[in-house]
């Protein structure tokens, strides 16, 4: 794996972006039964990367170290045009219960579980990702199901860097084919979550990462966890790592505001993973985790209420090469045996349960049309005293932010976008929607902001004053330049570089938040 993290250097270089080598934070777990529904991970979950393709027993490692719950590295095709998977691209280890089946088996008997991750460097350099690698959005689907059913998977980490970072049509096919797995997952009864694990500056996602949660969110991906590698930064500056950490995640944390304004400051941490490489990384000794940042970062970790705290990898927790960079087999700094796991493990925390997951939703998804909106928000029409007269809630029907249903004699607005989430299920930190009590006596419907039938859904000079309009052509009949620090509203049109064009999700501009930067924001009209 050495000569993996350190072609990993060049792909962050070229990316314009923090990189960073290893995997993904997702729990995968093993049963006879392909159709019993797994148990999601605990809700503040340790799982530092275990190398798959190392020979190594995960559950003697997870018994010797003391962690519970490993992240699997990594899931890819053989080959480039390949449409399936194994175990590190290697046909010896297909995606079976022969591989590592009697291994996870023990160690969910211990109360532990495992986490595949599809990706890492080398697929991501060298095209066999699967979403690179397969043009078949459908049989890339098939591939994360076969995973989900093998092994009884409540969690999929995607694992994006390099030149996945960049692939226009691969990063598309595969937020699609998550979307198909996600609303597959939930029609059966299957939990899942899905985690993005991306490289990072020192203060939050760059731009090329940025662009793989507004395309997921745009193909109505529920993205559950943004999972930051909080090393290679490769920027030759000097480094406090754990400080790094702290600033970098916050990045994120407002990041994802933008993209989720109705999320309290908790739901946004709930949202964040970190991973660290233990030790001296790839670029050397200016960019040193030590010992002494792993307490730090997990006391902080615990306080911000993140979802994932992990590093790269298990096998790398001693100290048995001081000084050496990059590494598979040891940190590079003086420590002992299982050092940074121990100080790591307390981290985990929270619940499980084996309630499905929600459903595809998302807030900010363009998927769901003026029209489905306004067929899904309060009829005008009266009901009689004291029962619902918001519209009944219906799953197929996608509803927008501020929509109100009525479900089992209750009321419900919605916080954010959201589809096929029973809205009784589906209230609380981090769920779409806000139960507002028993239907009470009333005569009319509560409207939705998103039903008012002047609103338009596309940009028009000429819009109704009674409706927000998107920017109107100056006198000279060109529209408003794109400025950051702007609230912009999907169907808004703004002029950059010469050229023009439409907002598709509504957000706050920032600093590299360019519209040729962020296609799944912007859409180039002229």
């Amino acid at each position: 794996m050495t000569t993996i993290r350190k072609g990993l250097l060049r792909a962050a270089l070229s990316a314009g972006v923090a990189a960073v080598a290893a995997g993904a934070a997702a729990v995968l777990t093993l049963s006879p039964s392909a159709h019993a529904a797994g148990t999601l991970l605990p809700a503040h979950v340790f799982a530092p990367y275990f190398q798959a393709y190392s020979g190594d027993n995960l559950n003697t490692l997870s018994q010797q170290s003391g962690a519970n719950y490993l992240t699997m590295a990594f899931v890819q095709t053989e080959r480039t045009g390949s449409c399936t998977v194994y175990w590190d691209g290697d046909t010896g280890t297909p995606i079976a219960a022969s591989s590592f089946g009697s291994q996870i088996d023990a160690l969910r008997g211990r109360g532990g579980d495992v986490v595949p991750s599809f990706g890492g460097y080398a697929a991501d350099n060298g095209a066999t990702e699967i979403a690179d690698s397969c043009t078949n959005v459908d049989s890339i689907a098939a591939q994360y199901e076969k995973v989900i059913t093998t092994y009884n998977v409540t969690r999929l980490d995607m694992d994006i860097e390099d030149n996945s970072l960049t692939n226009s049509a691969g990063i598309t096919r595969r937020s699609q084919a998550i979307k198909k797995t996600q609303d597959w997952a939930a029609a059966n009864g299957r939990p899942l979550q899905i985690v993005f694990t991306l490289p990072t500056t020192t203060s939050g996602l760059a731009s090329s990462g940025l662009n793989i949660i507004t395309n997921a969110i745009a193909n109505g991906v529920k993205v559950d966890i943004v999972n930051l590698m909080t090393f290679d930064y490769y920027d030759n500056a000097t480094h406090n790592m754990a400080n790094d950490t702290k600033t970098a995640a916050t990045g994120l944390k407002n990041q994802l505001k933008n993209l989720y304004p109705a999320k309290t400051d908790a739901e946004l941490w709930g949202m964040v993973g970190v991973t660290e490489m233990m030790g001296i990384d790839d670029f050397g000794a200016a960019e040193t985790f030590q010992t002494a940042d792993a307490p730090i970062v997990e006391a902080w970790a615990a306080q911000q209420g993140i979802a994932e705290l992990s590093y790269w990898a298990l096998q790398r927790d001693n100290g048995g090469c001081p000084g050496t960079a990059g590494s598979d087999t040891c940190s590079g700094v003086s420590q002992t045996q299982w050092q940074f796991s121990h100080a790591f493990e307390p981290f985990t925390s929270g619940t499980t349960t084996t309630s499905p997951s929600a459903s595809a939703s998302n807030p900010t998804s363009p998927s769901a049309s003026p029209s489905a909106s306004r067929s899904a928000s309060p009829s005008p029409s009266t009901s009689p005293t004291g029962s619902c007269t918001a519209a009944a809630w219906v799953s197929t029907t996608a509803y927008n932010g501020g929509a109100v249903v009525s479900y089992n004699g209750h009321k419900y607005t919605a916080k954010w976008w959201t589809q096929g989430d029973q809205p009784d299920l589906n209230t609380g930190d981090g769920k779409p929607w806000t139960d507002n009590g028993p239907c009470g006596p009333s005569t009319s419907a509560s409207a939705s902001p998103s039903a008012s039938p002047s609103r338009s859904a596309s940009p028009s000079p000429s819009v109704s004053p009674s409706t927000p309009a998107s920017p109107s052509p100056t006198a000279s009949g060109s529209y408003p330049a794109w400025t950051a620090g702007h609230a912009y509203k999907a169907g808004d049109i703004v002029t950059y570089g010469g050229h023009t064009y439409k907002c598709l999700q509504p957000h706050t501009s920032l600093t590299g938040w360019e519209p040729p930067n962020v296609p799944a924001l912007w859409q180039l009209i002229a």
